[in-house]
């Protein structure tokens, strides 16, 4: 019956009749409902448990986010943009980064939860024609029955409840797409700034410790970014209802879920057995010229000249590092011995990585 009427609940509707054994009660299952009021509210109810899961999973992340954030706050390390280094910066802050954007999506969830949670009890053209002159008060004791929200209408072709609710989902999958991306930067060969604890092994190479975690979160990212596509399309509706957009939604949103789930499930994993490599980090702020110091040689030099032309100096003298393959440091000194020692101590160079380390910790540890 399912693969012709093109939805189970006929069927259902049929064997829950049966199953009840009282005829004269029986008539009245369904009365005045439509298959998309079951699908729908049955739907929601499903995914307030996926939120609860991830909610749950993302409280954990965020714990061992925050507990390592607090512990390396002040360890120095390289900061990159566009794949090279740029500035010093701190494990802890980029801890931080990781962790901020997925305190901000358990903010908001219950807001989420709020205003796309909906019961859907509208009949067959969303006029619940069939319901009554109560049909808004028999509506709203169904939401409170099951705890949804009553919506107050008919959602049938507004499918705004289910983008928010993937809007959400996204949110917390770009964070994690995040620290899935800087971890394989920061874990390969070039690198090593970063063990990721569990690694995956080659059937070949004995050295290999391949960084399956965060290449299993970019995965599950590009999956979520083409779904959520398809999602977009799927809410565009003809007329009352429109069969192709709803079985699309059908096919989209239980792999937006579990993707999630499972991105979650892997950085749940990450978060607690990564750990820094701090001889390797500070490798890496001495090994390429000390030029990560640049910006700060720019500043201190501004207090000798006017700001261009300091900016102008200062590139003059990377250039001339690279070219020479000679520290940054003692070229500068070279030129002007009285530069303050905090120039190239990559302590002093973090500016606020460290206190925002520390706040992150604080807001984890609150939750």
């Amino acid at each position: 019956p399912t693969a012709s009427n093109g939805v189970p609940v006929p069927g259902l509707v049929t064997a829950f009749r049966e199953e009840m054994k009282a005829p004269e009660h029986a008539q009245y299952a369904h009365w005045g409902a439509t298959s998309q009021d079951i699908i729908d509210t049955g739907l929601m109810l499903r995914l307030r448990q996926a939120l609860a899961l991830a909610e749950e999973d993302i409280r954990a992340i965020v714990t061992s986010l925050g507990q390592a954030a607090e512990e390396h706050a002040a360890l120095p390390m390289a900061a990159r943009t566009y794949g090279q280094h740029a500035t010093p910066t701190s494990w802890g802050a980029v801890l931080a980064q990781f962790g901020a954007p997925l305190m901000d999506a358990l903010a908001g969830l219950d807001q989420v939860r709020e205003s796309a949670l909906w019961v859907s009890l509208s009949g067959a053209s969303g006029t619940a024609s069939a319901l009554g002159p109560k049909a808004a008060e028999t509506r709203k004791g169904l939401a409170e029955a099951l705890g949804l929200a009553d919506p107050g209408r008919s959602w049938h072709t507004d499918r705004t409840p289910i983008l928010r609710i993937a809007d959400w989902q996204g949110q917390a999958m770009a964070a994690l797409a995040h620290m899935g991306q800087t971890l394989l930067g920061l874990s390969s060969s070039d690198s090593v700034e970063v063990s990721l604890g569990s690694a995956g092994a080659s059937s070949t190479m004995p050295q290999k410790q391949n960084p399956v975690g965060p290449s299993a979160l970019m995965a599950l990212s590009h999956q979520f970014t083409g779904l959520r596509g398809a999602l977009q399309s799927a809410a565009i509706h003809q007329h009352q209802r429109d069969g192709a957009a709803w079985f699309t939604e059908w096919m989209v949103i239980p792999q937006l879920s579990l993707s999630l789930a499972a991105a979650l499930q892997h950085a749940r994993r990450l978060s607690a057995e990564m750990a820094p490599r701090p001889v390797q980090m500070h490798a890496a702020l001495e090994e390429n010229l000390g030029l990560v110091h640049a910006e700060a040689l720019s500043f201190a030099l501004a207090e000798l000249m006017p700001r261009p032309e300091a900016q102008a100096k200062a590139k003059a003298l990377c250039m001339e590092a690279l070219d020479k393959r000679i520290p940054l440091s003692r070229l500068a000194r070279a030129d002007y011995p009285d530069l303050p020692p905090s120039v190239f101590d990559p302590m002093k160079g973090m500016g606020l990585a460290e206190e925002e380390a520390r706040a992150f910790a604080k807001r984890a540890a609150a939750l």
